[in-house]
């Protein structure tokens, strides 16, 4: 049956470009092979990315695998017109999942779904993505992009990553040998990294009324820039570490943060008393904290308030291993230890 004008109907006219999609895969090229690995087989264009795993650097290797999105922070993305900071923040969701079961991250693959593919957004957007990649020492070997003409406003677009990692299986995280006594140590955050991002932006934008090219002076730069920080990425500096310490147990602060992170890797006879004035939150959760009027349970229960991942070790490792994290780059933070209890998240001197 044809149409009474007799118009014929091609794939660009119901909004998607396939050319588009081809330019746009010879623009990440380059980024992608950038971080590959010698373990990696082939090139972009299969319908599957291939890792040869050097079976030989293990005793009994156990796959770890994760998964994760950056959520509602894409808006900020979206308002600002900036898109080369969000791959970071998708690659280091997931590779500081797959970091704290003691697994080395192996391997990448990202989802990006568009309303209408622009190449050159496409290139930022998987360009950071690369850049969070080789800075993991984890390498792209694929993914999809993904033009969803009419599902998506115009500018938006939706990002998720896929990580796969390695390690013996004995010595996977969290151990057995967790007991009272032993030491939390925290690492520094780089900001609100990609969580709660629906109350920052309720408060900012609904509440304050602020836009993201506000200049704020407690932050020393405008609120989109701060809010843009990439989330940081753990596993170059805390691998070595587990060579090197008896570490037991780590923990990504992210969605629910203290109260619901600190209990995933705890013993039902366990519990972490954190003392909270043993560092100092980066002053947009202050400010956040103030402008919207947040109790301070509700903030630690939210956000990460400065501290991106916790270890747990043996108290007397704690200080040499707090040393060699500095050393590679980290603010570290002795913030409490292991108590008897029942498995929850204890605060202690909340400001």
């Amino acid at each position: 049956m044809t149409s009474e004008t007799g118009k014929k109907f091609s794939y660009r006219d119901a909004g998607v470009d396939i050319d588009a999609g081809a330019r746009s895969v010879e623009a990440i090229r380059a980024a992608v092979r950038s971080t590959y690995r010698p373990e990696v087989i082939g090139d972009l264009g299969g319908f599957g990315g291939l890792f040869a795993l050097d079976v030989a650097r293990y005793k009994n290797p156990v796959l770890v695998s994760g998964a994760d999105g950056v959520g509602t922070k894409l808006k900020i993305a979206f308002m600002t017109g900036r898109h080369d900071t969000i791959g970071r923040d998708v690659v280091a969701m997931c590779v500081n999942d797959v970091l704290t079961q003691g697994a080395e991250p192996l391997f990448f693959l990202d989802y990006l779904a568009v309303g209408k593919l622009e190449p050159l957004a496409v290139r930022e957007i998987v360009g950071g993505v690369a850049d969070g990649c080789r800075e993991s020492g984890c390498a792209l070997i694929g993914g999809e992009t993904a033009e969803m003409s009419g599902f998506y406003a115009p500018g938006e677009y939706d990002i998720a990553g896929f990580c796969v990692g390695a390690a013996e299986r004995d010595e996977l995280l969290p151990a057995a040998n967790i007991t009272a006594g032993d030491a939390l140590l925290g690492l520094a955050s780089s900001g609100l990294h990609s969580n709660g991002f629906s109350l920052a932006r309720k408060i900012c934008f609904d509440h304050m009324r602020f836009k993201v090219d506000d200049y704020i002076d407690d932050l020393g730069r405008t609120l989109g820039e701060e809010l843009l920080i990439p989330t940081r990425l753990y596993p170059k500096p805390v691998l070595p570490l587990l060579q090197k310490f008896g570490v037991k147990a780590m923990v990504h602060v992210t969605g629910g943060g203290f109260q619901e992170n600190l209990p995933r890797i705890l013993p039902e006879t366990l519990s972490a008393r954190v003392d909270c004035s043993a560092w100092t939150p980066p002053p947009i959760f202050k400010l956040l904290q103030k402008w919207g009027r947040v109790e301070t349970l509700e903030m630690f229960r939210t956000f990460n308030m400065g501290l991106g991942l916790v270890m747990v070790l043996p108290e007397s490792e704690a200080a040499a291993a707090a040393a060699s994290l500095a050393a590679a780059g980290e603010t570290v933070f002795h913030i409490g230890r292991l108590v008897s209890g029942d498995r929850r998240a204890i605060l202690e001197n909340l400001k």
